[in-house]
């Protein structure tokens, strides 16, 4: 991990997980089978599995797959949210958080392109999967946690930011959303090239 790394993961350190879950309990507590929190938080599940996936893969072939899998699902899910739902939470009276959801999202995608040009079978490259999964973490508990919440409460035409949602989520992944780990997907000889 780089020292620029090591000082932002002690300015900002990683909420702990139970106050994640907590978080994440309360969100689904406030949605709808089906409308843009659910997907989100589904997207949220999945983007954690990714994480997991990575940290066990133990070859470096592996590990290369699992984050291939993780960036397919990751920039899927920060394009859906950059074009329907930080346009809107900054339209509901947020605009300071849905500036700072966006530059954080920049930052994710620009480490997850350092994370490509580390060799997978090092030591470096597992310390930097961490740094972004804590940096991740902390984005998707501020979201889970207020930036969602306020949005559900205070945006407009909720139905609306559903079918935006889903569409560009589905317009990067394809239809059939995130594949699980270990199924496969109909457009996966697609998605390497997808990688940010």
């Amino acid at each position: 991990m780089s020292v620029v790394d090591k000082i932002l993961s002690k300015v900002t350190p990683v909420p702990g997980e139970e106050k994640r879950a907590e978080a994440t309990a309360n969100a689904r507590a406030r949605c709808q089978s089906g409308d843009w929190l659910s997907l989100a938080l589904d997207h949220h599940d999945r983007i954690r599995e990714c994480f997991a996936a990575c940290r066990r893969a133990e070859s470096a072939e592996a590990r290369a797959a699992a984050m291939k899998e993780l960036a397919l699902i990751l920039n899927g899910h920060s394009l859906a949210e950059e074009v329907v739902l930080y346009p809107a939470l900054a339209q509901a009276g947020e605009k300071l958080h849905a500036g700072h959801a966006y530059t954080e999202q920049t930052t994710a995608k620009m480490q997850m392109a350092e994370l490509e040009n580390i060799q997978p079978s090092t030591p470096e490259w597992m310390d930097k999967l961490k740094h972004i999964e804590g940096a991740v973490l902390t984005h998707m508990f501020e979201e889970e946690s207020s930036w969602f919440l306020h949005l559900k409460e205070n945006g407009e035409n909720q139905a609306h930011l559903t079918e935006r949602f889903r569409e560009e989520f589905e317009r990067y992944c394809g239809g059939e959303g995130p594949a699980r780990s270990g199924e496969r997907r109909g457009d996966e000889a697609a998605a390497p090239g997808a990688v940010i």
